[in-house]
């Protein structure tokens, strides 16, 4: 269950949920490299979409204790007294009925005392002096012995919770998918912002060796104007590149959060030193228990388990009415004013019996019933279905993500070496400067290529993470 799994959001991060979201967000600008499990962790605890499932649990075991609330004993007291006319008698009775929490029926019991003349129409208030204490029970034999609508509100606030908390479960599921993305694109947009800077570090260090050749008239003037134009094109291309690493940290902002809710923007002195940091989520291997562990489906199971419990109760309005009733009575103290036949211990039997004719409305709530258990069965077999292809077609997307991060690898491999000869040549006067450019710009792309590719792995893993409930993998353990 997500309740055990991810503790509760924090009391301070729970009530100060709308000024948390009002404040400013938190700059990290420096510290050791930011991990996966940071954010995940950072993530499962204040995101504010698990808070309010959270609270959603909560609010559910509420319905439940008001749901137990129809089992509890009532006490209550009645007491009338003639203030006027011939009659002056006065009859306080105390009564206390336990409902029964495997049966329709209940327990009673109660003291009644009276003083004073009462009409002969009224002859049964009449007590011994120190009261009459009696108890019974009611029992139900045919309707209500086996299911009722307070057993039934029990069981339906019991799955409520239930689901509650599998709904939680998927929220938080989806939340870390997120959060997992938002912190794979910070780290690709990281380090493709930190290839094209080492690609415009090259460029700049040239230009000096250039204007030195230049003024020894050993390169013409024109080099320098076109090393200036690569330079301008390449800083274009870092502005992008840091562009796109400060949306990517915006919008990790929203899963990293601080103690208090706060969204924290992370900056460039946090980044991971290489795209290592990319392989944090690691599927475990194939889930026998697939169906188990998807809260999705566990939420539609729980939904047909209540409308099983429905269609109970339904069939159960349909059954006759028999309840059998059983009651001990006495008298005690001294004789009253009804005379000696109160003393004597009393034993009273009873029943009662109805019998429904037509229930039409019994009849149409078990067709409901029914009908809603027959859409919830096809609903399962078809969730089932469609999890068993999202899992298969996220498996094939992450070994063709592998296959062609390593293709991308070879590429980068060889272009650099290709880049690095090209450098050497050029510095020894036996290459031009537009093909080391060209050299060093394709082996520039081939490490972002690498990036993105090995970034794409981490997103199907992460998806994959998520098909199955992976809940080690998305940091929910």
């Amino acid at each position: 269950m997500l309740c055990a799994a991810v503790p509760a959001a924090p009391a301070a991060a729970a009530q100060a949920g709308p000024a948390a979201a009002a404040s400013d967000p938190v700059v990290d600008r420096a510290g050791p490299p930011l991990t996966l499990d940071e954010v995940l962790r950072a993530s499962a605890r204040t995101a504010p979409q698990i808070v309010e499932q959270l609270a959603r649990v909560r609010q559910a075991e509420g319905r439940a204790l008001a749901a137990e609330g129809a089992f509890d004993t009532v006490f209550d007291v009645d007491g009338r007294s003639r203030a006027l006319g011939y009659y002056d008698g006065t009859v306080v009775d105390a009564r206390a009925v336990r409902p029964l929490t495997n049966n329709g029926g209940q327990l009673y019991g109660g003291y009644r005392i009276t003083r004073g003349d009462f009409p002969i129409y009224e002859d049964q208030f009449y007590t011994n002096r120190l009261g009459e204490l009696k108890v019974g029970v009611l029992y139900s034999l045919l309707r209500d012995r086996l299911v009722d609508a307070r057993r039934t509100q029990r069981t339906l606030a019991a799955g409520d919770i239930d689901v509650a908390r599998f709904e939680t479960e998927a929220v938080a599921i989806g939340v870390q998918r997120r959060a997992i993305d938002a912190y794979q694109n910070w780290v690709a947009a990281g380090l493709r912002l930190r290839a094209y800077r080492e690609l415009l570090e090259l460029a700049e260090n040239r230009r000096g060796a250039i204007t030195r050749q230049v003024e020894l008239g050993a390169r013409p003037q024109i080099l320098i104007t076109e090393n200036d134009q690569n330079l301008v094109r390449r800083r274009a291309l870092v502005v992008r590149a840091e562009q796109d690493f400060q949306a990517a940290a915006n919008t990790l902002s929203f899963f990293y959060r601080d103690d208090e809710g706060r969204p924290v923007l992370v900056g460039a002195g946090r980044l991971p030193a290489d795209a290592s940091a990319l392989a944090g989520v690691q599927v475990a291997a194939a889930q026998a228990d697939l169906a188990a562990r998807r809260p999705d489906l566990q939420t539609l199971l729980r939904r047909i388990d209540q409308s099983l419990a429905r269609l109970a109760l339904a069939e159960n309005e349909l059954r006759p009415r028999f309840d059998v009733r059983g009651e001990l009575g006495k008298d005690i103290g001294p004789e009253g004013l009804g005379g000696s036949t109160r003393t004597p211990l009393e034993a009273i039997v009873g029943f009662r019996f109805s019998l429904p004719l037509q229930n039409r409305a019994a009849r149409g709530r078990v067709a409901e019933a029914r009908a809603e258990i027959d859409a919830l069965e096809a609903r399962s077999r078809f969730l089932q279905d469609q999890i068993a292809v999202e899992v298969e077609g996220v498996a094939i997307a992450v070994g063709g993500a592998e296959r062609l991060a390593e293709a991308a690898e070879q590429e980068r491999a060889l272009a650099d070496r290709l880049a690095a000869a090209e450098r050497r040549r050029f510095d020894l006067g036996s290459s031009d400067f537009f093909l080391v450019n060209q050299r060093e710009e394709t082996a520039t792309d081939a490490q972002v290529r690498l990036i993105d590719a090995q970034a794409r792995i981490a997103a199907a893993r992460a998806e994959l993470a998520a098909a199955t409930a992976d809940r080690a993998a998305l940091g929910l353990e």
